[in-house]
């Protein structure tokens, strides 16, 4: 499964260290949306991307992954991304109860909102910058 996150976002990065190493089997490929190829790769446009986590791909199927997939984004791309790294169907259930996922969404959007204001790790294309690119406008840090 492919994971779409904002590479300068440390909270975000912290995030996707986090991930790799819960991802034991390698199911999971990570790509900041600053990345020139992300946008065009995985058919987002910036807003999209700029907005939200996405997951795409098949969850728990690493072969499959891609982008005529699974798309999903905010809570529901999470819950996707959690099972995928743990090899179970755990969160994406929780997230399916009944007014569970709405609350789950609206959670994901208050930390979306603030993630550049949340204890994190130096962001991901400050450390890559080979991964990430000015050539996208307005794909920088939007405090």
């Amino acid at each position: 499964m492919d994971v779409i996150f904002d590479g300068q976002c440390g909270f975000c990065t912290r995030c996707v260290g986090w991930l790799r190493r819960l991802d034991r089997n390698g199911r999971l490929a990570f790509h900041p949306f600053q990345d020139p190829l992300t946008l065009d790769a995985f058919r987002l446009d910036l807003e999209q991307a700029r907005s939200s986590v996405w997951a795409i791909g098949t969850p728990q199927r690493h072969d499959d992954a891609g982008p005529a997939g699974v798309r999903l984004s905010g809570a529901a791309a999470i819950a996707a991304v959690l099972d995928t790294a743990v090899g179970g169907r755990f969160f994406g259930g929780v997230y399916r109860i009944p007014g569970v996922g709405p609350v789950l969404e609206a959670a994901y959007r208050w930390v979306a909102a603030h993630r550049y204001r949340l204890p994190g790790a130096t962001p991901w294309c400050t450390e890559h910058p080979m991964d990430c690119s000015g050539a996208v406008p307005g794909a920088g840090c939007a405090l």
